[in-house]
């Protein structure tokens, strides 16, 4: 069974890093990072402070672009192009094939994360007095050695990217360590986006089971924004929104994730919160979503199970 899931997790992420939208969207990732050194420039001694939180915010928004892009799409072109009927002849049940497009949307996201954290990392890394000699030799060493690779061995232009982002990460972190504080930031903030993202491609995949490409993506970037305001949509004053308004949005905030615990204060992510525990916080987080991740593929796997694909 976990070969079958491992076989199309792969056959997904090789046909995700050829999406030409997808290369599109890393190379705004990319550009918006270092459009935070411009910014940065602008600010009064806040610009390790600025670049940090531009960069992490940047890795979070474009990985959940991501993840609703191709977890609204994958299913449904494999359904479209009647690819999948091959694959389900095979002695492969619908609920393998679903968690393997699962772990093939979120091994692209953890490749997204890793390299583009890890160029703010070093980013961050020369605003915090580390030699930009060093840390542009060592970008530019691994850009070339990814380059290289892809020349030298055409085959490995889907496989080389994995190895690449976990030692542009690597780097990263390393170079980083003359900026603690931002380290940390952008560490445990690459950590929580993965958690997040997690629960959204889960539910990508729920409403995919059963649903378009265009509705699969709608209904989920609405479940991510109602997550997102969960803590408040369960505060509303009845006084300002009325009782039934009130009730609604306190119904919705405990149905849908509390995708608002992944986006904690500043203070907590730097170590700066005296009576914060950044571990113990992250860890907490990671169980919540390995919850919601369980239970909603359990519930996608049923209902594509179901699902008639004449």
């Amino acid at each position: 069974m976990l070969q079958r899931i491992a076989t199309i997790a792969y056959g997904t992420y090789r046909e995700a890093v050829r999406a030409r939208v997808l290369l599109g969207l890393a190379g705004v990732a990319v550009a918006v990072a270092f459009y935070s050194l411009v910014v940065g420039a602008f600010t009064l001694h806040e610009a390790p402070r600025v670049v940090a939180d531009l960069g992490a915010m940047t890795v979070s928004v474009f990985s959940l672009a991501v993840a609703i892009l191709i977890g609204a799409t994958s299913l449904h072109r494999e359904l479209e192009m009647k690819t999948i009927l091959p694959i389900l002849a095979r002695p492969i049940a619908r609920g393998e094939y679903l968690v393997g497009k699962y772990l093939g949307i979120m091994l692209v996201v953890a490749v997204f994360v890793l390299a583009e954290s890890g160029l703010v990392l070093a980013m961050s890394a020369v605003l915090g007095g580390r030699s930009p000699v060093v840390s542009v030799c060592s970008i530019a060493g691994l850009a070339l050695a990814l380059a290289f690779a892809v020349w030298r061995l055409p085959s490995a232009r889907t496989a080389a990217p994995i190895p690449w982002a976990i030692a542009m990460f690597a780097v990263g972190v390393g170079l980083a360590s003359t900026a603690p504080a931002e380290r940390s930031l952008i560490v445990s903030s690459g950590a929580l986006t993965l958690m997040e993202v997690a629960i959204v491609s889960a539910i990508a995949m729920l409403f995919s089971a059963f649903s378009t490409p265009f509705l699969s993506a709608l209904l989920t970037l609405g479940t991510f924004l109602v997550g997102r305001s969960a803590d408040t949509m369960s505060r509303l004053p009845v006084k300002v929104f009325g009782q039934v308004m009130h009730d609604v949005s306190a119904v919705l905030a405990k149905v849908v994730p509390n995708l608002h615990v992944y986006v904690p204060a500043r203070p907590l992510l730097t170590g700066e919160a005296a009576d914060g525990n950044l571990l113990g916080y992250v860890l907490q987080a990671g169980v919540q979503s390995a919850g919601w991740v369980l239970g909603l593929l359990a519930v996608g796997a049923l209902v594509f199970q179901r699902r008639d694909f004449t």
